[in-house]
């Protein structure tokens, strides 16, 4: 079985533009690279989960995502570092695109999207971990069965708590991202 780093993608991976589909816009966030090159030496998969409810709200057409898709794996293909995987839910109640204006399982903070990525990739749940910039993101995470980290960059507004919506660590970026998932992985392994 594989292990996973699930990385949300506006507001943690790249900047956060609502609703954009325009490759021209899109770029990584500051300190990230290095941390996903370490997790990706380290051997984790790197998979994108996103919500991306402007195709049911009908500010874009759905095939507009295999754009940004494409734009983040050149990105990211010319720091060295391979996406695995990139999912998304176009889904929302309140859209006005039939049919995606829908309640889904794959909407976070439901655990849909990861779960359908850990099917179809191979993944080990309790091995991996979920990356995001808002509580949604960690209780879906938490509810798959992964381990949770919150970048705290100002993004979550609404901090709504319950059970699994308490990240395991909050951090600034990516990079401090990986150095507390590889910092645990050398105290479980000392603790052996």
């Amino acid at each position: 079985m594989n292990k996973a780093i699930f990385i949300d993608k506006d507001g943690t991976l790249i900047p956060d533009v609502p609703y954009n589909v325009n490759p021209d816009l899109i770029h990584l966030e500051l300190n990230c690279v290095e941390g996903l090159k370490r997790l990706q030496n380290a051997g984790y998969l790197l998979v994108i989960i996103s919500n991306q409810s402007g195709v049911a709200r009908g500010y874009f057409k759905e095939d507009a995502l295999a754009e940004v898709e494409m734009k983040l794996k050149s990105i990211l293909t010319n720091e060295n570092i391979q996406l695995n995987g990139f999912y998304y839910c176009p889904h929302h109640t309140e859209g006005t695109v039939s049919p995606y204006s829908i309640e889904c399982l794959c909407r976070k903070p439901l655990p849909g999207l990861i779960l359908k990525a850990a099917e179809e990739l191979s993944i080990d749940l309790k091995h991996s971990w979920m990356i995001g910039d808002i509580l949604n993101d960690i209780e879906a995470g938490n509810r798959a069965g992964c381990k949770t980290i919150l970048i705290d960059n100002g993004n979550e507004t609404e901090w709504l708590i319950n059970d699994y919506r308490v990240p395991y660590f909050r951090v600034k970026d990516i990079n401090q991202a990986a150095d507390k998932i590889l910092l645990s992985i050398t105290n479980n392994r000392s603790h052996a």
